[in-house]
């Protein structure tokens, strides 16, 4: 008999990402709130990174689950059976999406939708070389990792990437080098493991027009912002700059797996079935998780989300800077868009300090993956403003009692070190 803790048997059976996973052990989930075994809940202000968009666990969401579930789930791989759950996603997504952009092709991740727009890419354009950005976050398969902006990651694989060019993201001097051997500029509207950073301003048309003058395909990554994130249905619809393709996954899904391209009808068509099969999924638009999908996007509406998303992330923003300000010196900078909002931190140290001990005070919050000195605020875009207020109140107390603990750092109302 295998009498090893739950804890032991996660780090031997289960492959680790990291040699220091928090470990909570989630017992059930419910709206904004995790509980653990013994019944202490934890206010989720991460969404399972921008995933969980209506919460965990809403009753139409899991009731929609339920019914499809019960219904059929898995028939015949991707495009080949009519599946009534496929069908009302995608006239959902495209009805509600930038107007040229009305085909959907579901995947099940984003890294998988990233790598078929560069594959698209390259068919539609003839050519191999792409454009993206430092610090851009695009997935881990190879198609998705030749565009990391990281060489701490990619260079781990030589041989295996594209022919990628890496820009500072926000230089529109990038525009003069998008020429005709390139096929596509992928580039997330917001950057979101860089630190949450937003683009500059005329970034994104600058980049619209170079790809329009080039014969060349604009392609964003709306994994993190997509699906209401930045207060609109789409990125591309908050900064008023229409892509060739958006890639999307995370909230597609409303906590299930699922991803897709969006784009016009007749370049996914000549993408994938011409030839015939010429990109094929087995389990891409699964039909329940299309059920949660379709579900999330109906809660989004009928609850007036993007709205709470707009109201709400203002809010989030006001009084995350008015914490800067009281801890000057410790928190460095704040900016967001919606409920897409990052915290940055003197140092990654410190920024890891602050989400351990506010996991302690029940608020789950995380670094971002390319500059762990920024705490990322993501809460499904039903939180509530009783739940803003107890983020703000456990984080302000987790970072007095930090500075209180420690002389090296700079005193909260300050803006010297003691």
């Amino acid at each position: 008999m295998n009498d090893m803790s739950v804890e032991n048997k996660f780090a031997q059976y289960v492959a680790q990402t990291s040699p220091f996973p928090p470990s909570l052990r989630v017992a059930r989930a419910n709206g904004r709130w995790l509980f653990d075994e013994t019944g202490r809940r934890y206010l989720d202000f991460i969404s399972g990174i921008a995933v969980t968009n209506v919460g965990h666990c809403h009753p139409k969401l899991v009731q929609a689950v339920v019914d499809q579930a019960t219904t059929y789930a898995h028939t015949m791989v991707y495009g080949e059976h009519i599946q009534q759950a496929q069908v009302e996603l995608a006239e959902a997504i495209v009805s509600r999406a930038p107007a040229s952009l009305n085909c959907v092709y579901f995947l099940t991740t984003g890294a998988e939708a990233n790598d078929a727009a560069l594959k698209m890419a390259s068919k539609h354009t003839g050519r191999r070389r792409f454009v993206a950005f430092r610090r851009a976050y695009h997935g881990d398969t190879v198609g998705a990792m030749s565009c990391f902006g990281s060489g701490h990651f990619r260079d781990q694989f030589p041989g295996l990437t594209a022919d990628v060019e890496f820009w500072e993201f926000g230089d529109a001097a990038v525009a003069g080098a998008i020429d005709e051997s390139v096929a596509a500029v992928i580039v997330e509207p917001v950057q979101g493991e860089a630190g949450i950073v937003l683009p500059s301003e005329g970034f994104l048309q600058a980049l619209r027009d170079a790809c329009n003058r080039a014969g060349a395909l604009l392609i964003f990554d709306e994994v993190q912002t997509g699906f209401g994130r930045t207060g609109e249905w789409f990125a591309a619809q908050t900064y008023g700059v229409t892509p060739d393709v958006i890639t999307m996954a995370k909230g597609m899904g409303a906590g299930y797996p699922l991803a897709g391209l969006l784009a016009p009808r007749q370049m996914l068509y000549d993408f994938a079935a011409v030839p015939a099969f010429s990109h094929i999924t087995t389990f891409g638009g699964h039909p329940v998780s299309c059920a949660a999908g379709l579900a999330g996007v109906r809660i989004i509406e009928e609850e007036n989300l993007l709205q709470n998303c707009r109201d709400l992330g203002k809010w989030l923003l006001n009084e995350l800077a008015v914490v800067a300000g009281e801890f000057a010196g410790v928190v460095t900078g704040v900016r967001g868009v919606g409920l897409m909002v990052g915290v940055e931190f003197a140092s990654e140290p410190l920024a890891r300090q602050v989400v351990d001990g506010c996991r302690g005070a029940g608020l789950i919050l995380e670094t971002t993956l390319l500059n762990e000195a920024v705490v990322r605020f993501s809460p499904a875009l039903n939180v509530t403003m009783e739940e803003c207020g107890f983020a703000i109140e456990q984080f302000r107390g987790v970072l007095a009692g930090i500075t209180a603990e420690t002389g090296s750092m700079a005193k909260p109302g300050t803006d010297e070190s003691a």
